[in-house]
């Protein structure tokens, strides 16, 4: 039976994700100190946003996770580098798992992800950049890391379940039908909360109302929280396109960013608005474009769904508009769910389906988490 264990935490982020985390976190650690046959205890040692972060290179002090907000207010510091935090928890003076928790979307502390690997440090996160950035930094990871293909053991270990639909299973689900031997042969689905309540208010099911024009919807969806602050980074197609980088990979192709053809919600002629309050105001000027799409549609008895769709086998893949019969899961999509169908091998014409809400910062955290938990286990359990 296992003896107790301590694990060496850095948090860096403590926005819309880190902070739902952070309550998480003070649940699971409270509940990992009391188990009687292998007791851990989690020392949060450094935690950052973006300007001022809590650590300290001499004592490395503990963060208290019930004042963390009053403590960084002050005493709160200038924030290390990642490489940096990497070199502050190597030299942490005790024994303990070291595990990076990145809730940030910071294409630059995702660069240093194999170096916190090679380092022995975990590294748990719902970053994209990581993943569906450069092929090179996804292999140089995954290369570095036990749960990847290091033979070493001596690497840390990466989670990412949350950089595609939160807290719902995709990731994990993906990688069981790999390691079991199943053969993923087409991936498809809206992986987009903000795209699925749009189109669910643009265009809903027959009987389910006659829906609104699309710049409405979009300011709906904006008022709703669904969208970034400004809806283009939404509109433009690219956060599905990266989850379908990332589950592609999984899957072993070797795809780029740049290789997905996404079709853009955004008419060209506002691609140069000053701002997102600038692109609201003006994009009812081209709400006969959608309504075109849209009757389009209906007259052939369909509904348009934002979709994002990977053929493994042919290696093609694509982000755009796609017409589904209503009684189609996607067509059927409700609220704000993401759904995501895997055609393997083993499920034949009938793929295994994962849908529920893929957005929102308590379910993202939850995710991260749940990933957190997963890192404790290998490496403090064993």
């Amino acid at each position: 039976m296992a003896g107790a264990a301590d694990v060496i935490l850095a948090i860096i982020g403590v926005g819309g994700v880190g902070k739902p985390f952070l309550k998480q976190l003070t649940k699971i650690t409270a509940r990992l100190a009391k188990s009687p046959s292998n007791p851990v205890f989690v020392k949060v040692v450094y935690l950052a946003r973006s300007q001022t972060a809590l650590y300290d290179r001499d004592s490395y002090k503990q963060v208290d996770l019930q004042y963390w907000e009053q403590e960084l207010a002050a005493r709160g510091t200038s924030p290390l580098s990642p490489s940096e935090v990497a070199e502050f928890l190597t030299k942490y003076p005790q024994s303990g798992h070291r595990i990076v928790v990145d809730n940030t979307s910071d294409p630059t502390v995702a660069a240093e992800y194999p170096t916190f690997i090679r380092q022995g440090i975990s590294v748990v996160t719902p970053n994209k950049k990581a993943f569906s950035g450069p092929l090179a930094l996804w292999e140089s990871i995954i290369s570095v890391a036990q749960n990847g293909r290091n033979e070493s053991g001596k690497g840390g270990y990466i989670y990412h379940e949350s950089s595609v639909g939160a807290g719902l299973p995709i990731i994990n689900t993906l990688t069981d039908l790999l390691v079991t031997g199943d053969e993923v042969r087409k991936i498809e689905g809206v992986f987009s909360g903000t795209m699925s309540f749009l189109f669910n208010q643009f265009m809903p099911v027959p009987g389910a109302g006659k829906g609104m024009d699309f710049a409405a919807a979009v300011k709906i969806a904006q008022q709703s929280g669904f969208t970034e602050p400004d809806p283009r980074d939404d509109l433009n197609g690219m956060d599905v396109a990266r989850k379908l980088v990332i589950l592609a990979r999984i899957s072993g192709m070797k795809l780029e960013l740049e290789g997905i053809p996404i079709q853009s919600l955004i008419p060209n002629e506002l691609e140069s608005c000053a701002s997102g309050a600038e692109f609201l105001e003006k994009l009812h000027e081209f709400d006969s474009r959608m309504d075109e799409l849209k009757a389009s549609a209906e007259k052939d008895g369909k509904v348009l769904r934002y979709v994002g769709s990977i053929d493994v086998i042919s290696g093609e893949s694509k982000v755009g508009l796609q017409r589904f019969d209503p009684s189609h899961p996607i067509g059927g999509l409700k609220g704000s769910d993401n759904i995501i169908n895997f055609y393997t091998k083993r499920y034949g014409s009938k793929p295994l389906t994962i849908q529920g809400a893929g957005a929102g910062g308590d379910i993202t955290a939850m995710g991260v988490s749940a990933d957190l938990l997963r890192v404790i286990r290998l490496t403090c359990t064993r």
